[in-house]
């Protein structure tokens, strides 16, 4: 397994394993609200200061993303954490968890936030463990009913 910041020419491929994984969890996508990023992940992340990046297996089959989006100059949001059912378990989300935590902080952001869903119960999990604690003035994706937030410590 490797990680690498995705391009482009990934979108199709990174739609397709997130749907399909909203559909596991009976989650609807949202492809005109908070999806459309995923029609230019360049200019939608790695354009505005933030980053996207995927997990590819042996085959170069992407199993795995996660996104980091700047909000403004303090604040980032984590978006897009997702990894196929074979790949979870196995302490892949704790290096993507890791990896964009040590971006954000690097690239000098103060709070990390995110929305997810109560359906994710072993994403949340993980969260808590690093730390994120609810936040209130979230969430406005649809298909999320909670919100965390965590102070970032400067790197």
């Amino acid at each position: 397994m490797e990680i690498r910041e995705a391009t482009n020419q990934d979108a199709d491929s990174i739609r397709s394993m997130i749907f399909s994984i909203l559909a596991e969890y009976d989650l609807m996508a949202e492809h005109e609200g908070v999806d459309a990023d995923l029609g230019d992940i360049e200019a939608n992340y790695m354009a505005r200061g933030g980053s996207f990046d995927v997990v590819v297996d042996t085959n170069n089959l992407i199993v795995g993303t996660v996104g980091l989006y700047p909000l403004d100059a303090k604040t980032c949001e984590l978006r897009k954490m997702y990894l196929i059912p074979a790949c979870r378990g196995k302490g892949m989300g704790r290096k993507l968890l890791d990896r964009v935590l040590d971006k954000a902080k690097s690239q000098g952001f103060e709070r990390m936030v995110l929305e997810t869903s109560s359906k994710l119960v072993e994403a949340i999990a993980m969260y808590k463990r690093y730390g994120f604690t609810r936040a209130e003035d979230f969430p406005t994706c649809l298909r999320c009913d909670q919100a965390y937030e965590l102070a970032l410590e400067k790197s």
